[in-house]
């Protein structure tokens, strides 16, 4: 599920840093967009969350889509999502311990567009 668990230096990750990645894979869209349109998007800590939760919501909603229109597996879909939850709930908890992780595939794709250094 993680790969390259590290941890932040204390003055790159504060508590604001820290409570802002979390809302990032919580809340979805709409806080990473947020902080990558504001300000915010200087924080070294918070952008790599915030685009890291961005693109993951982005893919999952555009999985989710495709597989609801497929008739057998759109019913299979609710329970993927929660398991979608349970694992973006995981996500934020890392974040808010002020750890840098990497997101099998999302991650390495953010990297190729130049969207994480």
């Amino acid at each position: 599920m993680l790969v390259n668990l590290r941890k932040a230096p204390v003055e790159e990750a504060g508590d604001q840093d820290r409570l802002m990645a979390l809302l990032a894979y919580l809340i979805g869209i709409i806080v990473p967009l947020i902080i990558l349109l504001t300000d915010m998007k200087n924080r070294p800590f918070q952008k790599y969350h915030a685009v890291q939760a961005l693109v993951a919501q982005v893919a999952l909603t555009v999985i989710f889509f495709a597989l609801g229109l497929i008739p057998i597996i759109g019913c299979i879909t609710p329970l993927l999502g929660l398991a979608a939850l349970v694992l973006f709930i995981y996500y934020g908890i890392q974040a808010y311990q002020g750890n840098y992780f990497e997101i099998p595939g999302v991650t390495a794709f953010a990297r190729q567009q130049g969207w994480l250094s």
